[in-house]
């Protein structure tokens, strides 16, 4: 049966996995541009970087460890590869944001499977 707390997170994936769905396809049909060296695309590379470093130090919380490792897992990865998009040639951005958008999707999927499954 689907509380009410699961069916807050299932719908809390199912964002991740449709914003992950609206970035691949503005991606694939070329309408997604990016000032990748804008002060504020850093800013939002490195704070997702702390953001998920710091979930995955944490000792805790309200999660299980699996759902912590997947949050904070795709922020660092989210971050990181945001960040290197500022660095590589312009040929290559388009390939790291359909990355940043697979990532998303997985996120989605993998947590709406860890928020469904038997405690």
């Amino acid at each position: 049966m689907l509380t009410p707390n699961r069916l807050a997170r299932l719908f809390s994936e199912f964002i991740f996995i449709m914003l992950g769905v609206l970035l691949l396809w503005l991606d694939a049909g070329g309408k997604l541009f990016v000032n990748r060296h804008a002060w504020s695309w850093q800013a939002l590379s490195i704070a997702m970087l702390l953001w998920g470093a710091w979930a995955l130090a944490r000792p805790g919380g309200r999660w299980a460890a699996g759902e912590r490792w997947v949050r904070g897992l795709s922020l660092v990865l989210l971050g990181s590869v945001m960040l290197a998009t500022s660095r590589v040639p312009f040929v290559y951005v388009r390939p790291m944001m359909m990355t940043v958008a697979v990532i998303l999707i997985l996120r989605g999927l993998l947590g709406a499977w860890l928020a469904m499954r038997a405690r």
